[in-house]
């Protein structure tokens, strides 16, 4: 932390007193090509600490805090280095940053991810640039370096040294050597075809074995960094006798290219190096200069042959080039050095990678034609031809494909969407590379479709008939209506509702109801077919969805007729109902009558309908009943045989009409008739029968009084018999 201080207060120092304008300016127009090219970019050191600030990310992306919460910012990055305040939108660090564990050996290197928004849904392309730190010091493969020089080199000649080796990158990795101040020494810097500086040990003047057989020296390595950072490494020399011929390379830099995924012990390359001494000093063994461990893990040297052979898997796709040292060493101690680079070749290894950034799940059945339901990115670790992708879906659905920035594709809706007909779509995501052969990979999406109330209730039937007998109970069931909603929830749930009756049914609304739930009719009240044969309701089936949408079913209830009305005698008139309470009307027949003479006609309706008022006549009691006959179903009353003298002059005829109802029902008429040749003659006969009447009336009244007596005397009695037991029990 206190290194990224005082780099920020060096960069003030050279931007002046005006640079903050400038640097105003400047930022400003980098976040609005940032915003136009919807990428944003951020530079940071390396090592910073968890929730170190990055940069406002919301506001470059042009977002501010009142619609934070709405757009709902996150990132979408595989590994979290990263992560985004949802308050106020900044994006901080969450964990350590090693730049040297990230990118290795790279010049650059960089963190790249997407940050997602919705309502609308979008994305953008961040890039953080992670700067090194001279976080590292140069270090030494050995703690010692052994070096025999013969004590017959001449003065001048040079010996390699081993180079150090520093995990930073830039100028903090840019090595300078210093040497220990010896008088027969010196250090010179040797620049190689790469433009590496290589330290060389220099013999500055003849050694004499005798006097001093070794040295003792110190090689300290520093880097470029501020502050500085220095390795050592102990250099011993040995003073040995003549060995004047160093081993030579046949190549300063031996060059290499294999394919990835090359078998284990497969060879490489073969480097050769010959020596001029004979015998020991003459054989020549090989080893690795000072190179990273990730080098041993992939490579082997023979110490004998020189070949270089793989021990270790290689893969393009995490490294596309190794350039590490090797040393050649002769019996006399002597040494020479050469370069190895070995490119590595891409090869179809890697299938292309789908990742779902966004997954809109349910979508309404009304969404528009273009809606973007899911937001995927793809993404092929090979190059060239083997990292191009290209995306298709495969299944039925009204759904496509889109491809957009940054290896993104939108699947966007290309039709109608109907929950009725599907309440789900599932379509495969197929990514392909171009590689030969080619490979690929899928992945299953399944899309959800939520309900909208686009649908009206649909009865089963668009006119209901219905059939109910008369006298029946309150309540009773009269139908049950059903109607349907393809919808879904509330959208389908549907209710019953009475929407008015015919025109001619009037009040007919009252006579039944409808449960609301199960679109049962019941009766109101009993039902009468006399008063109402038949009436039309209309049932409204309204589903719960907002706006509603309802239907109308048309009901047409017929009451059926049932035996509840008994024939009614019209003429003749009973005893009762005559006008003004006069005696009950006769019919005259004179005495000369033959058979078959119409004495009169009982008249009698029923207003029941159907059998129930079929009507028929039967005699039941007559004076003279072989005098008389009734017809069955015109209930014409007439003379069976000829009036004779013997006749009695007052004739009493009951005819019963009955209806062909179950239980049938039935009346009965009384006629009076009188023989005699004319009214004149009949009269003394109708006084008689008047003076009948009033003394039987009067002996009723009489009757009448006499009971009510006897029953004031008893109540007097009982009264009396309880009042003498109280007092006889006092």
């Amino acid at each position: 932390e206190r290194r990224r201080q005082r780099m920020a207060v060096r960069r003030r120092q050279r931007r002046g007193p005006g640079g903050g304008r400038a640097l105003l300016a400047a930022l400003l127009l980098c976040v609005w090509c940032r915003a136009a090219a919807e990428r944003v970019r951020y530079a940071i050191p390396e090592e910073l600490g968890r929730g170190s600030l990055v940069g406002p990310l919301a506001r470059d992306l042009g977002l501010n805090a009142d619609e934070l919460p709405a757009r709902k910012l996150r990132l979408s990055e595989e590994k979290q280095f990263f992560t985004v305040n949802e308050e106020n939108g900044n994006l901080y660090v969450n964990e350590r940053l090693d730049r040297e564990q990230m990118c290795g050996e790279s010049a650059t290197c960089s963190v790249s991810f997407e940050a997602l928004v919705h309502n609308p849904l979008n994305i953008f392309h961040v890039q953080v640039s992670i700067e090194d730190v001279n976080d590292n010091s140069p270090v030494f493969s050995k703690a010692v370096l052994d070096l025999e020089i013969g004590e017959l080199i001449p003065p001048g000649a040079r010996f390699p040294l081993e180079m150090a080796r520093d995990e930073d990158a830039g100028s903090n990795s840019l090595l300078t050597y210093q040497l220990t101040s010896n008088p027969c020494f010196s250090l010179v810097m040797k620049e190689s075809p790469e433009g590496i500086k290589e330290p060389e040990l220099v013999l500055e003047k003849a050694l004499d074995r005798e006097k001093q057989s070794s040295f003792e020296l110190v090689l300290t390595a520093v880097d470029g960094g501020e502050p500085a950072r220095s390795g050592t490494v102990q250099v011993r020399i040995n003073v040995t006798d003549a060995n004047d011929n160093p081993p030579v390379f046949s190549k300063s830099l031996y060059e290499a290219r294999v394919a990835e995924n090359l078998s284990v012990g497969s060879l490489v390359l073969r480097v050769r190096a010959t020596d001029a001494d004979a015998g020991t000093n003459g054989r020549v063994s090989y080893s690795f200069s000072n190179v990273p461990d990730s080098i041993r893990a992939l490579f082997t040297v023979d110490s004998n042959s020189g070949e270089v052979r793989t021990v270790g898997p290689l893969d393009f796709e995490e490294k596309n080039k190794y350039l590490f040292g090797l040393g050649a060493m002769d019996g006399g101690g002597l040494t020479a050095h050469c370069k190895v680079q070995i490119d590595i070749m891409d090869e179809n290894d890697n299938a292309p990678e789908i990742t779902i950034l966004s997954l809109s799940s349910p979508v309404p059945e009304d969404a528009p034609v273009g809606t973007v339901v899911v937001l995927l990115k793809v993404r092929d670790r090979d190059s060239g031809d083997n990292g191009q992708v290209s995306c298709e879906l495969s299944g039925e659905a009204p759904l496509s494909i889109v491809a957009s920035s940054g290896g993104s594709y939108k699947v966007v809706t290309a039709g109608a969407l109907d929950r009725e007909q599907a309440s789900e779509h599932r379509v495969t995501v197929v990514a392909r590379d171009r590689g030969r052969p080619a490979l690929w990979s899928s992945r299953e999406l399944v899309l959800e479709v939520s309900d909208v109330n686009d649908n009206a209730p649909v009865f089963e039937e668009a006119a209901y008939s219905a059939y109910v007998a008369e006298n029946n109970a309150a309540g009773a069931l009269v139908l049950r209506v059903q109607a349907r909603d393809a919808d879904a929830g509330a959208n389908g749930r549907v209710s019953y509702w009475l929407a008015g009756g015919s025109a001619g049914a009037a009040g007919a609304a009252p006579l039944v109801s409808v449960e609301a739930r199960s679109g049962a009719l019941y009766a109101q009240r009993s039902l009468d077919y006399e008063q109402c044969r038949e009436f039309t309701v209309a049932v409204r089936a309204q589903d719960g969805g907002s706006p509603a949408r309802s239907s109308t079913a048309t009901v047409r209830v017929f009451v059926l007729d049932r035996n509840d009305n008994a024939p009614r005698v019209l003429w003749p008139a009973a005893a009762g109902e005559a006008a003004g309470g006069a005696a009950a009307p006769f019919e005259v027949v004179p005495r000369s009558a033959e058979a078959g003479y119409l004495v009169a006609k009982v008249v009698a309706v029923d207003a029941d309908a159907g059998r129930n008022a079929w009507l028929s006549y039967e005699l039941v009691q007559a004076s003279e009943p072989a005098l008389f006959r009734v017809g069955l179903h015109s209930g014409e009353v007439r003379t069976a045989r000829a009036v004779s003298e013997r006749d009695a002059a007052k004739q009493r005829v009951v005819a019963v009409v009955k209806d062909h109802g179950q239980p049938a029902l039935s009346a009965t008429a009384t006629l009076h008739v009188v023989l005699a040749e004319s009214l004149q003659e009949a009269l003394p006969e109708l006084s008689e029968r008047a003076a009948g009447a009033e003394a039987a009336a009067a002996e009723l009244q009489f009757y009448l009084v006499l009971a009510l007596a006897l029953l004031s005397a008893l109540l007097v009695l009982s009264v009396a018999l309880a009042v003498l037991a109280r007092l006889r029990r006092a």
